[in-house]
């Protein structure tokens, strides 16, 4: 019976689903993640944080570099990354409070490892520019090679994400449509991949080599936006489909 209970909680969802104010807050909680995103982005460009700043020696790491200079709106993908796991472990689903909290914290840190350590890009952007390197240097297109190099990165960020999510706060028993969800949120994930890694091309600047200027960090903002919205977009159709 308990059981019976909890899966209909899940079914229906937060308190005021239905409402005009739980629409508001589902609302809310679906762009949570790209908020975050922008807000950490808006605090980038209002304080002109840049490489030109003395920071701490054991900041440098993470704030200098190739990969930075090349792909510096990876820095926000992370944030967004959070976000997308804070929504998952404060969401409606079976997970238990020490469940939540633990593999929550763990996918953060599991996140954060991977894409700053040893320094800033971490696992996937050294994966995915190796990957796109080693085709290039095999004689691929520079199109098919800069896309392979994409689809590694978005597999290793993505990777972590669904497993943490999955441990946090997802039903565990294997069901083929999930299956299929993953791979429509690995395609969604590809394609932000894709246009983060254009940002310079694009315009955006030489950010962090410099502060960063509003035109820039208005186009910054529009490129983020397009390139997490499928993601959040396809989070939020699953988030109403819990037993996927």
């Amino acid at each position: 019976m308990a059981a019976h209970a909890n899966a209909a909680l899940d079914r229906v969802g937060p308190p005021g689903a239905g409402t005009s104010g739980g629409r508001s807050g589902g609302l809310l909680a679906a762009a949570g993640p790209i908020l975050a995103m922008l807000a950490a982005l808006a605090l980038v460009a209002a304080t002109g944080l840049s490489q030109r700043d003395a920071v701490p020696e054991a900041l440098e790491p993470w704030i200098f570099g190739y990969f930075i200079a090349r792909y510096p709106l990876f820095a926000f993908a992370l944030v967004y990354g959070l976000g997308h796991l804070a929504r998952v472990v404060t969401g409606p689903g079976p997970g238990s409070a020490p469940r939540r909290i633990v593999f929550g914290l763990a996918g953060a840190a599991a996140l954060l490892a991977a894409g700053l350590y040893p320094t800033f890009g971490g696992l996937v952007l050294r994966g995915a520019f190796a990957t796109g390197g080693m085709a290039f240097l095999t004689h691929q297109p520079l199109w098919l090679a800069y896309g392979l190099g994409a689809a590694v990165g978005a597999l290793t960020f993505g990777g972590v994400l669904g497993l943490f999510a999955i441990a946090a706060n997802r039903p565990l028993r294997p069901r083929l449509r999930r299956v299929g969800y993953g791979a429509l949120a690995f395609l969604t994930l590809w394609l932000g991949a894709i246009l983060i890694g254009l940002a310079g091309d694009l315009g955006v600047g030489p950010w962090p080599r410099r502060a960063m200027r509003p035109e820039e960090a208005a186009l910054a903002a529009g490129l983020l936006i397009a390139a997490a919205l499928p993601h959040t977009v396809l989070a939020t159709l699953r988030r109403h489909r819990p037993a996927l």
